[in-house]
């Protein structure tokens, strides 16, 4: 533990994260899964990325949100999961303070920035079933990218200001923190100064990042489920759910994760019902994105299969020149 002392007051230099509840003897199997469910995440989100990229079919609204969230979904493991596996091989499972800060910076901007483009997403979706025609109007070039940069945006300002506000903290001898990553609640926790005004902006904040989105995603499917439901055929419901079932399994993962953590608390192994429920939405989630996309996607197989029979036509020409 590094702790030193300027006049009165401690000044702590790194915390020491207590990781996930695995018995010592497991912690090897337990590495090795989180090490392949950290490779499947990255490689997986990456073939999103590049198919979105290579196939032109995909050059549209709904893939330019998904391409954003894709990129999201890897930043926001590559957070905390090699920190992790790291820490669950060291003796001592210790992160400086600077790192647990930028830490908690980069954790928070790709999780708020997943519920801003789900947000998007949500209004794509709304404005290709219920108002078809003028879809490629309403959704123009501009606009999609007014809304992506708008996120990133508003998610770097609110990551920035509850870095802020926690680095204005005192904390005392106490630096050990129960979870696998620098949590902003776990952080406070240790915090011996005021945190009043940290816990309004979180109040506030959480509010705009949580609350909002979900109720303008739930309006959007509400308004869909309408507009479904005034002309019954079902060739329309078809197109509905194949159109929309993949984003609402991903938001369903991604709030459903949210709700059971922060808004359903309970009152017995708190801190151990935290960190695994954190490890659902920090590692199983993204990791299970791009195989809800891949497997319920039409658009994005038809794009594997083209890309990869180009790749097989490139070939077999090159063979045949040769």
């Amino acid at each position: 533990m590094k702790i030193s002392k300027m006049g009165n007051q401690t000044v702590i230099s790194e915390f020491l994260l207590l990781g996930l509840p695995i018995e010592p003897d497991q912690r090897d199997l337990f590495s090795a899964l989180f090490l392949a469910m950290y490779v499947t995440t990255v490689l997986g989100n990456l073939l999103i990325m590049v198919l979105i990229c290579l196939d032109p079919h995909l050059h549209t609204p709904m893939y330019l949100f998904l391409s954003n969230l894709s990129f999201s979904d890897l930043c926001f493991s590559s957070v905390t999961i090699p920190k992790l596996l790291q820490n669950m091989r060291s003796h001592v499972p210790s992160i400086p303070y600077a790192g647990c800060l930028a830490q908690m910076y980069f954790f928070l901007l790709f999780a708020d920035l997943e519920s801003f483009l789900l947000v998007a997403m949500a209004y794509d979706r709304y404005v290709a079933i219920c108002f078809p025609l003028h879809y490629t109007t309403i959704m123009s070039p501009k606009l999609c990218l007014l809304l992506v940069v708008l996120s990133w945006v508003l998610t770097t300002f609110i990551s920035l200001l509850h870095t802020l506000l926690t680095a204005r903290l005192s904390f005392c001898d106490e630096n050990v923190i129960p979870h696998f990553f620098c949590d902003m609640s776990a952080l406070l926790k240790l915090a011996c100064s005021d945190i009043q005004i940290n816990e309004m902006v979180i109040f506030i904040l959480g509010g705009l990042v949580i609350i909002v989105p979900f109720l303008l995603i739930f309006s959007s499917y509400a308004r869909i489920m309408c507009s479904i439901l005034k002309v019954p055929s079902a060739r329309g419901i078809r197109k509905a759910f194949s159109t929309c079932g993949s984003h609402l399994s991903m938001v369903s993962l991604f709030y459903g994760m949210i709700i059971g953590l922060y808004l359903c608390p309970s009152a017995n192994n708190s801190s151990v019902k935290e960190t695994v429920m954190a490890v659902m939405y920090t590692v199983v989630t993204p990791m299970l994105n791009p195989f809800i996309y891949s497997l319920r996607n039409q658009d994005i197989k038809g794009a594997l299969g083209r890309v990869f029979s180009k790749r097989t036509i490139h070939f077999s020409l090159s063979d045949f020149t040769d």
